[in-house]
């Protein structure tokens, strides 16, 4: 073909300028111009696919619906050619020669005007075919339109300020896009390379993938099948490729919808807990597409962050994408999607833990941190979150949880409020004072043992109505409880013992008064602010130096009990002694209500202690 027959054409000012934008601006990874070119390449055949039932005379129709990329990394080439619909000189104007115009676009709305719509086709023909000049010296579009009366063509461009349309022989259906790699972008032309770059991205294209003869994406797009066309082995191969596990999966949801939005997800809760085993914060693990094509393999705002250990696939044939397909048009859709995909994940474990209650317990114990981060956090699924809490309490077997919605089940008539209590164990819990008052009175309470628990609690407030309450709360007001046997301090007694301890521990102490709560233990410490106690503990959990923050105690005490009374008996016959035990009585408590700052003073006083009894 003689130079004569070459047309030239000049792109406009504008164009010229939104074409440096899209090479040097718009996207953020030069290799996604792979995963543009083969998406474009997908939209093509698919065209074809659907003209293959509507029309019969169709050049070439013996071509297989496929993607076939060959590099050279001796020419330094890149050549992605599909056997789809091609394009006529005048589509190659159109479509490649005004970045603007979407031939996909116009195609769905021809399909609209015929009533019907193919939802496997992509946009943004124009825009993502110029995303190869990011790499590229110049770019050859080899061409044939599926109408057999078109010659073939051959468009050629170094996307500075023009392009060539020439007519040539020979052309296959389809589009052969031939590229010639700058000197920077040569490691495009690595079949390994580019090998790995299609598995990010297109590994779930529906038309085969061959790259220098082989087929790279053989990875099902499964979570567009019907879940009864799908064995447990699929689906455990698709969680290992898509999490890069080892295991099986916990938990896995697949489920559609189509109001208000078209969504098609899989999502997997695997078995282990990176963050849990000292890995770090991990990332999210939930991939979104877009018919298939992946738009965004981590997105760090689709879903809350309390699910990032989530792993899986969410993929919207509604979703808008502006023209480099890496980021949404529209925040707002964002946001439909994560509320339809959160929501109906906490209806899949609330029907789990009703359903499958030990292999709940199992996800709780691995990810229930998660949910706890969420109940602090977030305050659009508080309420939701709160009932899939489970915890020990003084009712259950050690190891055994319940639930909150549980507990108000159990509660009393006339009861008010939930109680929990923070420990390091159960062990612990049960060894303290603070729960005699509880037992005595038939009162349930949970046992926290996680540092996050309380933080937890106090921003839940409550649950159904009732109050949530620390059981070692200073201020706590419980009804009458039978009076344990024994006899106690008369009232004058206790009365005096209690003005002798408040001088005797000093300004360490704010009250001491005679206890209604304890039965079995002597002495017991509260704070009489909540917030500040768990402040404190979490001031110290985080390294911390908390002995800047003025600590109130409480020191109640068990007039029934035998240290109590011989303490009072002491502080007569000998007040040098019964001060050294006041006040390790006191130590003792705060040790107990995790409030001890610094025990050196306590261990120097137990030797005193220790040295008086020896000589007696």
């Amino acid at each position: 073909m003689s130079a004569q027959n070459i047309e030239k054409h000049e792109f406009k000012a504008e164009i010229k300028q939104l074409l440096d934008i899209v090479i040097h601006s718009l996207y953020t990874e030069k290799e996604i111009f792979i995963r543009e070119l083969i998406s474009n390449a997908s939209d093509a055949l698919e065209k074809l696919r659907h003209l293959q039932i509507t029309e019969k005379d169709i050049h070439d129709d013996n071509l297989d619906l496929e993607i076939n990329i060959t590099t050279d990394d001796k020419a330094n080439t890149i050549t992605i050619q599909d056997f789809g619909i091609g394009l006529t000189r005048d589509e190659l104007v159109e479509n490649l020669g005004t970045i603007a115009h979407s031939g996909s676009k116009q195609f769905l709305e021809a399909l609209k005007a015929g009533g019907e719509k193919n939802a496997d086709l992509i946009g943004q023909f124009g825009v993502g075919f110029y995303s190869a000049f990011m790499v590229a010296k110049d770019v050859k579009v080899y061409t044939h339109s599926w109408k057999k009366d078109e010659p073939g063509h051959l468009w050629t461009s170094d996307g500075v300020g023009a392009y060539e349309i020439e007519e040539v022989e020979g052309q296959r259906r389809g589009a052969k896009i031939v590229i010639s790699l700058a000197d920077d972008y040569k490691q495009y032309a690595k079949g390994d390379t580019v090998k790995e770059i299609i598995k990010r991205y297109s590994s779930f294209v529906q038309f085969p993938i061959n790259l220098n003869g082989e087929k790279v994406n053989t990875i099902d797009a499964i979570w567009l099948r019907s879940k009864s066309e799908i064995k447990d082995e699929e689906y455990t191969e698709f969680y290992k490729f898509q999490a890069n596990a080892f295991d099986e999966p916990h938990y896995r949801l697949h489920f559609s919808a189509d109001a208000p939005l078209d969504i098609k997800a899989l999502l997997f809760t695997p078995k282990t807990n990176p963050e849990k085993m000292g890995f770090g914060r991990i990332d999210p693990g939930v991939a979104l597409h877009c018919r298939k094509v992946l738009i965004d393999a981590k997105p760090d705002e689709l879903l809350p962050e309390w699910l990032r250990y989530l792993k899986g696939v969410i993929d919207s044939a509604d979703l808008p994408l502006n023209i480099s397909r890496e980021t949404m048009q529209d925040n707002g859709l964002t946001g439909k999607i994560s509320r339809v995909i959160t929501k109906r994940y906490l209806k899949f474990l609330k029907e789990e833990a009703k359903k499958r209650p030990e292999q709940y317990a199992e996800f709780f114990k691995n990810f229930g941190i998660y949910l706890k981060e969420g109940v602090a956090t977030d305050f659009t699924y508080r309420d939701d979150l709160a009932k899939l809490l489970y915890f020990e309490s003084s009712v259950t077997e050690k190891g055994k949880t319940t639930s909150l919605a549980d507990y108000v089940s159990r509660m009393k008539d006339e009861q008010k409020e939930i109680y929990y209590i923070l420990g390091q164990n159960r062990e612990s819990i049960e060894s303290g004072p603070y729960l005699e008052g509880f037992k005595s009175r038939g009162l349930e309470v949970l046992f926290l043992y996680e540092p996050i628990d309380e933080y937890v609690m106090n921003n839940l407030g409550q649950f159904e109505e009732k109050q949530l309450t620390s059981a070692d709360q200073g201020d706590l007001k419980l009804d009458d409880a039978p009076k344990p046997e024994g006899e106690a301090l008369s009232d004058d007694d206790a009365k005096a013992l209690c003005e002798w301890l408040k001088t005797a521990i000093g300004d360490r102490v704010k009250e001491v008064k005679v206890s209604s709560r304890l039965v079995n233990s002597p002495v017991m410490a509260l704070s009489p602010d909540a917030m500040s106690s768990q402040m404190r503990r979490m001031m110290r959990q985080m390294g911390q130096d908390s002995s800047a923050m003025p600590l109130e105690v409480l020191f109640e005490i068990n007039p029934r009990h035998a240290l109590i009374k011989n303490l009072n008996t002491q502080r007569s016959a000998n007040e040098d002694l019964a001060k050294l035990v006041a006040q390790q009585a006191f130590d003792n408590a705060l040790v107990a209500a995790g409030l001890l700052e610094d025990p050196k003073d306590m261990v120097t006083r137990m030797y005193q202690i220790l040295e008086q009894a020896a000589t007696k």
